[in-house]
C-alpha cells in the first residue's frame, strides 16, 4: 500500500500547510482501510516497477524519461507489461524508456492551450484538483513549480502516478492524495489552483468554486477548465440523464455564464482565455485505453452532437484571481 509519510514530513515543515496534519492522516488511514477489488493486484505490479533516477528527464516539453544506455529488449518488454497492468491510461502521454504510453487523452494539447495564459509557475505551490494520474503535475514541475499537490479519489490514478514517480527516482516535489476537494479544510495555502474537467461532475458548481477559492492564498490564481456550451450569460445545459455516455454530470454553462459564476463567488480579474471543440484526435481509444471513447459518444450522422443529441464537447479555460 502507498506510504504517505514523506508528505506528512513535508507539510510538517511548512507553516502554511502544517494545520492540514490535524485531519489528513486519519483521512488517508481510512482510505487505506477501505476495500478495492483491484488494489492488491495493482500494488503487486507497482512493487515490480524498477526504482531509480533516469539519466534524462524532460518535463518541460513532454513527460519523457530515458537512460543513456537503452534498456535491453527483454527489460523493456517486462516494464511495458507491468505498466499495461494499470490499464486504462486516460491522461498523458508518457514516454518511459522508449515505451510510448499513448493515453486516451492528449493532455499535452490542453497544457499547450493554457500555459501562455497563466501566471508562471516558477517557485509557486500548486494544487491540482481532480488531477487524474498526475500528468499535468509533471508538466507543472517542468515549469519549475516548487510543490505540486494533486487530489483525486481514484485508486488506479494514484497507482499510475506512483509508477511514474518511482521510475523518476521518487521525486518529492509532487504528491497525489486519494481525496476529493470536499475533504480538504480551508487551507488558503496555494499560489495556483487548477480544476480541470471537474466542474460538470459537481451537483453544486458554485460550492465547488468557493471550495477552490478557499484553497488559494490571497491574490492566488485559479485555472478552471470545463465543458461549456455556446450562449450568453444565462445559458446553462443540465442533461436529464447522460452526456456523451457520462453519468454523474450536472451543469454545462456557457463560458460567459461561468465568468458570471466566478465573479458571483468573489473572484476578480476573470478572463475567458480559450474555447475549443474537443476532437477525436484529442480523445480516443488506444492500446493503452481500449474502452470506448469520444468517437463512439458522438452522433454517427452528425459530429456536432453527442449520441444523446446534446451539443458535442466544447471546453473552455478561464483564469481568475482571489482578491488580495
Amino acid at each position: 500500500m502507498i506510504n504517505f509519510a514523506n508528505f506528512y514530513t513535508l507539510i510538517s515543515q511548512d507553516t502554511i500547510l502544517q494545520p492540514w496534519l490535524n485531519t489528513l492522516p486519519q483521512q488517508l488511514t481510512d482510505w487505506q482501510n477501505a476495500e478495492h477489488g483491484d488494489i492488491e493486484r495493482w500494488t503487486k505490479a507497482l512493487k515490480k516497477i524498477p526504482e531509480g533516477c533516469a539519466d534524462n528527464i524532460d518535463l518541460k516539453t513532454s513527460v519523457t524519461l530515458s537512460n543513456n544506455t537503452p534498456l535491453a529488449d527483454g527489460q523493456r518488454k517486462k516494464l511495458e507489461n507491468l505498466l499495461q497492468a494499470f490499464h486504462p491510461w486516460r491522461k498523458g502521454p508518457f514516454t518511459v524508456h522508449d515505451i510510448h504510453i499513448d493515453t486516451e487523452w492528449r493532455s499535452d494539447w490542453k497544457w499547450d492551450r493554457l500555459l501562455p495564459h497563466i501566471t508562471p509557475l516558477k517557485n509557486r505551490s500548486v494544487l491540482d484538483v481532480g488531477c487524474g494520474n498526475g500528468y499535468h503535475m509533471w508538466r507543472m514541475l517542468g515549469e519549475e513549480a516548487r510543490l505540486c499537490v494533486g487530489i483525486d479519489p481514484s485508486h488506479l490514478f494514484l497507482i499510475q502516478f506512483e509508477a511514474i514517480r518511482k521510475l523518476m527516482g521518487n521525486d518529492q516535489r509532487a504528491h497525489l492524495l486519494p481525496l476529493g476537494i470536499e475533504q480538504l479544510p480551508e487551507l488558503n495555502a496555494f499560489d495556483t489552483v487548477f480544476s480541470m474537467g471537474v466542474l460538470y461532475h459537481r451537483r453544486s458548481p458554485l460550492d465547488h468554486l468557493i471550495q477552490l477559492k478557499n484553497q488559494l492564498v490571497a491574490g492566488g490564481e485559479l485555472v478552471l477548465e470545463t465543458l461549456v456550451i455556446d450562449g450568453d450569460e444565462n445559458a446553462v445545459l443540465m442533461p436529464v440523464d447522460r452526456y456523451a455516455q457520462m453519468r454523474n454530470v450536472y451543469f454545462f454553462p456557457s463560458a460567459r455564464a461561468l465568468k458570471v459564476w466566478l465573479e458571483s463567488v468573489g473572484f476578480v480579474d476573470v478572463k475567458i482565455v480559450d474555447e475549443c471543440v474537443t476532437t477525436t484526435g484529442e480523445q480516443r481509444s488506444t492500446e493503452w485505453m481500449k474502452h470506448n471513447s469520444l468517437p463512439e459518444y458522438l452522433d454517427p450522422n452528425d459530429s456536432t452532437k453527442t449520441i444523446e443529441g446534446h451539443p458535442a464537447p466544447k471546453r473552455a479555460i478561464l483564469i481568475a484571481k482571489k482578491p488580495d
